[in-house]
């Protein structure tokens, strides 16, 4: 008899959601429609739900920094603890009160299940406090009436009820706070749209909001069950049919386990909601809580204020490792530390021609007292505005091609490549990276730059170098008479004589003379690497020797020294191609 074998990976023991839940027949649902035009309200809850999840909860030193830095950034809800539920949750919301580290404009939020000691706790943990927000919550899903409460609806309903009014029963006890109410019904997401209405127009009743004192209605995607467009169909139709809308604040909670997180809450405002809540980089339960960082700089991305700060990204980066001890991953959108980075030869060569329009852009702009337009491939915003620098917008390895090459000299040495010439230095820069499997930071890229074109090969010190020369023009006719010093003979000079249409053909015509080199010029550029009267130029030349191309650089304070000595350079390199090492 035959054993049937049990799959370990099987998909059929999972039903999909729309099985599961009863489908929302939206037949005129507006929110694909509408656009984001203004931040949201926001909400850190690093301290809390942010903290639950750590391996190992922040000190209060760790706290305190996590504190200041969402202050700065300018978050006016930031939710601090779970006081009724913590010791050290309670200790850090008397430390804030105690010690007036709230400023006036900044809003603290604590959780609490609804429970009467829970509730009495978490005010006593509030004495003092001008202003506080009560988050009260507890779970609605059919999974947790069934198997976690074994209650019926109106069982849930009681309990929704039953701490709605001993939150604003205890609030009447300590007048002197001005105290907002929010209450979530633990996974939204996964309840029934109609019956999270009726809970939450039951808590409304209790609580009676008013358009001076609104209430908060927390939504919840306490586990991400489906796509974000099926949450942001739970939003609209809740938003459509929730009691007192207009006096009613409504806020997004939305987890990252099917990594749609920031996409469900985008959605989400689009249905109607009003409120973020999440943490810096998307620190959270299972695979995060929805990350401020990203929602916010999508937002700034696209011409729209954030109403936080977010130019300090190294240091928010750094705070945030310090305090969960979780490391940010490179790739980690807008403040990971490889995202304005290309090692893409295309991409490369994009974003350098881009950033030199930009750079014309801006300073024509500026002279007109106006703001250009960032427009630069592959870079969706400027690095400059998180406090990066373009340094390591193009970083070289195997992968790089010519533009990232000359981005580089560039910017970092002030040497401004003809075309060929960035082919023929990418092609030396890769041939290292592949041969060192490693990526070539800017000085080996200098370096190579060097070795390769200016000091040639293996045998740079017996080089050719021109000592001295004159130059006389007859006619069309230029003539050269050059003193060449041979380091190959112990430094013995040599003196050239040469006729031709230009300096480097006369010079090419003494060469052939003294040393008996034929060479066709293919390629020649000079630029100045700086202004005034002390001006260094640089000279390349390409050569055609024996059907093969060789390539000489060389730089002097005079342009005709560089000229001369470029063209030695490049016989240089034929000779110590043909020689030994």
């Amino acid at each position: 008899m035959s054993q049937v074998q049990t799959r370990r990976f099987d998909h059929k023991k999972y039903q999909s959601f729309q099985q599961s839940m009863p489908a929302l027949n939206m037949e005129n649902r507006q929110w694909p429609s509408n656009r984001i035009v203004q931040a949201p309200q926001w909400c850190a809850v690093d301290l809390r739900d942010g903290n639950q999840a750590l391996i190992e909860p922040m000190s209060v030193v760790q706290k305190q920094k996590m504190w200041h830095l969402m202050v700065k950034m300018g978050f006016k809800h930031i939710e601090v603890g779970f006081p009724s539920a913590s010791q050290p949750d309670f200790d850090f919301v008397r430390w804030l009160i105690e010690e007036n580290q709230i400023p006036d404009d900044v809003t603290i939020q604590v959780l609490t299940q609804a429970r009467d000691e829970l509730i009495e706790r978490t005010y006593q943990s509030l004495v003092g406090a001008s202003r506080a927000i009560v988050h009260v919550y507890n779970s609605t899903s059919p999974v947790q009436r069934e198997k976690v409460f074994a209650l019926d609806k109106q069982g849930i309903i009681d309990i929704a009820i039953k701490g709605a009014e001993k939150v604003k029963s205890e609030a009447k006890k300590f007048p002197m706070t001005q105290w907002t109410f929010e209450y979530s019904p633990e996974s939204f997401s996964s309840t029934e749209t109609d019956f999270a209405i009726d809970v939450c127009n039951a808590v409304i009743d209790v609580w009676q909001p008013t358009a001076d004192n609104k209430a908060i209605i927390n939504l919840p995607a306490t586990v991400e069950c489906a796509g974000p467009n099926v949450f942001a169909d739970q939003v609209e139709t809740f938003c459509n049919g929730v009691k007192q809308r207009e006096n009613i604040i409504i806020s997004i909670h939305t987890h990252n386990d099917r990594g749609c997180a920031v996409a469900a809450a985008e959605m989400a405002i689009l249905a109607g909601a009003d409120r973020i809540e999440g943490t810096l980089m998307g620190n959270g339960e299972r695979t995060g809580n929805m990350d401020l960082v990203t929602m916010a700089m999508n937002l700034y991305s696209q011409g729209i204020d954030p109403e936080i700060d977010l130019s300090i990204a190294d240091e928010v980066v750094a705070t945030v490792e310090e305090c969960t001890q979780i490391k940010t991953h490179p790739r980690h959108p807008w403040f990971g530390e490889l995202v304005y980075t290309a090692f893409s030869g295309s991409h490369q060569d994009a974003i350098k021609k881009c950033l030199s329009i930009q750079e014309v852009n801006d300073t024509e702009a500026a002279a007109q007292n106006k703001q250009s337009q960032w427009d630069v491939a592959y870079l969706p915003i400027d690095p400059r505005d998180l406090g990066r620098d373009y340094q390591s917008v193009i970083r070289v390895n195997s992968q790089s091609g010519k533009g990232g090459v000359a981005y580089i000299m560039e910017s970092e040495f002030g040497i401004s490549l003809p075309r060929w010439m960035q082919i023929e230095l990418s092609r030396a820069v890769q041939e290292y990276s592949v041969k060192h499997s490693c990526e070539v930071d800017n000085k080996t890229i200098y370096t190579i730059f060097q070795q390769h074109f200016i000091h040639v090969g293996h045998h740079y010190q017996q080089q050719y170098q021109v000592l001295g020369y004159e130059v006389h023009k007859q006619g069309e006719q230029e003539s050269i008479q050059a003193s060449i010093c041979d380091g190959s003979v112990h430094g013995e000079t040599e003196t050239i004589h040469g006729q031709g249409k230009g300096v480097i053909s006369a010079l090419s015509d003494g060469l052939h003379k003294t040393l008996g080199i034929d060479f066709q010029v293919q390629h020649f550029d000079q630029i100045a690497l700086s202004k005034g009267t002390n001006a260094v130029a640089m000279a390349f030349v390409q050569v055609k020797i024996n059907n093969r191309k060789y390539v000489g650089v060389s730089q002097h304070q005079d342009i005709m020294t560089a000229t001369i000595n470029s063209v030695l350079a490049a016989i240089n390199s034929y000779i110590d191609a043909k020689t030994p090492a």
